[in-house]
């Protein structure tokens, strides 16, 4: 359970104390020549607190250099809430309601801070999912609407679309924002996610009996005969992270544009994957989400150009 009282979210010395014990648990390290443990705290009337220089290399650094933080006007303190409220909703928080909590003075403040937060919970590891041999799920989904392109009468070629895979031995969940839904695009998505000695388990969709043969063994539902679940044959996993990413991106963020679409998969993934079910708890997750901070910059402009 969140203890929203907790120094740490109200105090800035105490949240940066905080910070500063999950990037350097082994000492202070220098983001200039990466000496370890060999620096001092600044002191002075007009010295910024937490400024520490390097005895190596004569810089000065700060906690905050080289992540999402730098060159932040925001108190660190309502970063690790704003963090702690993303991460422990299931749905997701509207920057709305950021701007609300936080008191920011505008609400393109709240809004950029949720995007580098969700630019922390990109995964690092991307290696192929199944490794040992085990199940992985795909498949593929629409929502949303792409700028500029009339809703046909039947079809999906005005909508956003996704592509997920989520293998059940670890509970890791993966999303890609597909230009287009081919048999081609989804079988490199495949290929370039999914070990080759797992087992893929896919519906009737012809998107997948071509690649499919490349994996030690895919066996499908065939959902429009009222298929669901054949034995260990079914893709009721993927379904359900499908059925959180939908309510989420309704209820409440209601729109993405499509140049943003990539960053709310990666909230997404980032909670499902680090879920209570697989034993991580709301604090948990937090820490790991602020771990993720390091080593990722995403500035206003970045955030909010167009889509190629």
């Amino acid at each position: 359970m969140t203890n929203l009282t907790n120094p740490i979210y109200n105090n800035e010395d105490a949240a940066r104390a905080h910070f500063e014990g999950i990037r350097w648990p082994d000492g202070r390290v220098c983001p200039h020549c990466g000496t370890i443990g060999n620096s001092t705290l600044m002191q002075g009337k007009t010295t910024r607190p937490g400024l520490y220089k390097c005895k190596d290399c004569r810089k000065p650094f700060t906690a905050t250099m080289g992540t999402i933080y730098e060159r932040s006007h925001i108190p660190l303190h309502k970063w690790l809430l704003a963090t702690q409220l993303m991460v422990s909703s299931k749905k997701g928080i509207s920057a709305h309601q950021l701007f609300r909590m936080l008191g920011f003075g505008s609400y393109r403040t709240a809004w950029f801070m949720a995007h580098r937060i969700r630019e922390a919970m990109t995964a690092g590891d991307t290696g192929p999912l199944g490794g040992a041999g085990g199940f992985v799920e795909v498949d593929e989904t629409y929502i949303g609407r792409k700028k500029g392109v009339d809703a046909p009468v039947g079809g999906f070629r005005h909508k956003l679309r996704v592509v997920s895979l989520v293998c059940r031995d670890t509970g890791v969940v993966r999303s890609i924002n597909s230009e287009t839904i081919t048999g081609g695009e989804v079988a490199r998505i495949v290929r370039a996610n999914v070990a080759r000695e797992a087992t893929l388990m896919t519906d009737e969709a012809r998107l997948y009996w071509a690649v499919g043969r490349e994996f030690a063994s895919h066996q499908r539902v065939l959902h429009a005969g009222g298929e669901y679940v054949r034995g260990e044959a079914h893709t009721n996993t993927i379904e359900g992270f499908f059925s959180i990413f939908k309510r989420g991106m309704r209820g409440v963020y209601q729109h993405c544009g499509e140049q943003h679409l990539h960053r709310y998969l990666a909230e997404f993934d980032f909670r499902y994957s680090n879920r209570a079910a697989l034993g991580v708890n709301d604090n948990a997750r937090s820490v790991i989400a602020v771990q993720g901070v390091v080593g990722k910059r995403l500035t206003y402009q970045q955030a909010n150009r167009l889509a190629a």
